[in-house]
């Protein structure tokens, strides 16, 4: 899907929170703190010794090897110009830390202490004084304001949106950085600030941030770029003197001495050399191939492994993306048209094996999807709107259309023709024309072959309305751009979804991200109703107004139409060459390949006498 700055933080929206483990000092109540939480109290005390889903004593060592499709141009993963390589979040820290098994808890990285008052007005932080970059400077605080203000002058659109409301960032000495934000409520910037990743002021000293570069940039992590070959391969090599390495949040963790990732032209491609031996883990996304394509001699034998792995994680929305910013999809009655004509059910069947729910909820899998009808502190909330959204958020609850599978779906398509000449569209001809006589037609733009074979029945289903619906699949590069530009009718997006929403749902959907190249906003929605219900998010004082707040503005976007919902499943479909251990605990919240498991060494010589028997 999209590479834009979700796929390097989309999957770190976990959020941070204050516990109270000092006696406010001053009439401000500011408290100093281990760790942040948005609501509630921190699982882990200041003393704890490791997270519980971790092996503390887990072994280091060997390598690990990934695919990744298409290509890379760029190892500046904060811009929008370029491709970035995979994987570049290990090299980079941040102020704090999420644990993987609590929904909004984060903990000192960067940081080992965090100053908060009551308002919630600012945030300080003290950094480590033992902390690092690769290249041995020490992080300071001049660093952090440095990161932030670059980041939001010159990073890709994402950071504008998410840190718009933090008004400044100032060093209170070389380990002490204060972020005000002002009298805006908003309850997540500090959990928000913390999740920044800090980069070497030093490094950009004499080069422009804004650039695309295949000079990897000095960072703190646990990892550094090793090396790499453009649009091929990058390999990730293990920091043995890491500075956190001995951290309560880092113990049992990052364990391969490399990580490697060889890029692939498609997936197909990907699963054979998976099963020739040539990469040793894959998180499978395609059904279809899930059921079909593992049977080989290595699974066989039981030295492959192919598993589903349960988790708690929301699975947010994926669709059919409408760019309402084209003329042809401006009317929601065209909108649902397009949901009629997308027959789920068939698809599931003939497709995918019959693994899928369909998705009913942009925050699906999760206590703050939308169910029945509102009621409680939600109809409060969506009472002060009511004349300004749908009639159907009050009275009906969603339901995507249904069919019988069979394939014959006619009853629905009558129902999106109906909803289309409701819109002004008539068939003449057999086409579908508007007043002036123009033709129904948009394109479906794919970065993927795998979602060809989703999208090409779908366009024979608009086409039995009329609708002259093209298939175009482009290089990830194109692709990029294009959605970037917002130069696409239709395309497949995912909004991945954490458990505590918010400001990020202002790139998701709102009205200034609307026209501002980059955004995640590929829909083009631009309603004050949206806008204000994501600020009420945001503002959430407590878990059950975020809860409320948030099945609210769920419940306006489903009943806008601006996608064709897809599907989701509650687990991760894995297969991997059987050389690695995993902890007795599994987080809720986490897969854990990356950080938590590790290679055992046993295992990993069955496995390539395997692999050199079978070269011979």
């Amino acid at each position: 899907m999209r590479q834009t700055l979700a796929r390097f933080l989309l999957l770190l929206l976990s959020f941070l929170a204050l516990p109270a483990l000092t006696v406010p000092a001053t009439a401000q109540e500011v408290t100093t703190s281990h760790a942040l939480i948005l609501h509630g109290t921190p699982k882990y005390p200041a003393d704890f010794k490791h997270f519980e889903y971790v092996n503390p004593d887990a072994p280091k060592g060997g390598e690990v090897i990934q695919a990744a499709i298409g290509t890379f141009d760029s190892l500046n993963p904060f811009i929008l110009r370029g491709v970035s390589a995979a994987a570049l979040g290990l090299t980079f820290d941040t102020l704090l830390q999420s644990s993987s098994d609590e929904a909004f808890t984060e903990y000192g990285l960067l940081a080992e202490s965090i100053e908060l008052p009551a308002d919630r007005k600012w945030v300080a932080f003290t950094l480590r004084p033992e902390a690092r970059f690769h290249d041995g400077k020490p992080v300071t605080a001049e660093d952090v304001v440095w990161s932030f203000e670059t980041l939001k002058a010159k990073g890709a659109p994402f950071y504008r949106a998410y840190y718009a409301d933090v008004l400044k960032a100032e060093a209170l000495g070389e380990r002490k950085v204060r972020f005000s934000f002002g009298d805006t409520v908003n309850m997540e910037l500090p959990l928000i600030i913390g999740q920044m990743p800090v980069l070497p002021k030093h490094y950009f000293a004499d080069k422009e941030f804004d650039r695309t570069s295949l000079e990897p940039i000095t960072g703190s992590g646990p990892y550094k770029v090793a090396s790499f070959e453009p649009g091929r391969t990058i390999t990730y090599e293990r920091v043995a003197d890491y500075w956190a390495k001995d951290l309560p949040i880092m113990r049992g963790r990052y364990n391969y001495d490399r990580i490697r990732y060889d890029y692939y032209r498609d997936a197909t491609v990907a699963i054979e050399a998976f099963k020739a031996g040539a990469y040793d883990f894959r998180l499978e996304n395609s059904a279809k191939e899930w059921a079909t394509a593992y049977d080989f001699p290595a699974q066989r034998q039981g030295l492959a492994v192919q598993r589903e792995i349960p988790h708690e994680l929301p699975t947010g929305m994926q669709g059919f993306a409408m760019n309402t910013r084209r003329a042809i999809f401006s009317d929601p009655r065209v909108r649902l048209a397009m949901n009629y004509a997308f027959d789920f059910e068939w698809s599931n069947k003939a497709l995918f094996y019959g693994a899928y729910t369909r998705t009913e909820s942009y925050f699906s899998n999760s206590e703050l999807a939308s169910r029945g009808l509102p009621e409680g502190e939600e109809l409060k909330i969506l009472e002060q709107f009511r004349g300004k959204i749908p009639d159907e958020v009050f009275t009906t609850e969603y339901k995507n259309p249904t069919t019988d599978g069979s394939g014959n779906n006619r009853a629905n398509l009558r129902k999106a023709l109906e909803l289309l000449q409701s819109a002004g569209w008539q068939v003449k001809g057999g086409k579908l024309v508007n007043a002036a006589g123009e033709p129904f037609a948009f394109e479906i733009l794919l970065s993927s072959p795998t979602f060809e074979r989703i999208a090409l029945p779908y366009a024979k289903n608009l086409e039995r309305l009329g609708i002259e619906a093209s298939v175009r699949t482009v290089d990830t590069a194109q692709y990029q751009n294009r959605i970037d530009g917002f130069d696409f009718d239709m395309t497949v997006d995912v909004w991945g979804q954490s458990l505590s929403p918010g400001n990020e749902q202002r790139d998701f959907w709102g009205s200034s991200r609307r026209d501002e190249q980059g955004s995640r906003n590929t829909a083009g929605i631009a309603d004050p109703v949206i806008d204000q219900l994501i600020d009420m998010v945001i503002q959430a004082p407590d878990r059950d107004s975020l809860i409320a707040r948030t099945r609210a503005l769920d419940r306006v976007l489903l009943w806008g139409h601006y996608v064709v919902p897809h599907w989701h499943i509650r687990a991760f479909r894995t297969v991997y060459w059987d050389k690695f251990a995993q902890p007795d605990i599994t987080p809720k919240y986490a897969l854990g390949f990356s950080d938590t498991w590790w290679i055992d060494p046993a295992k990993a010589e069955k496995v390539n006498a395997f692999r050199r028997r079978s070269s011979n």
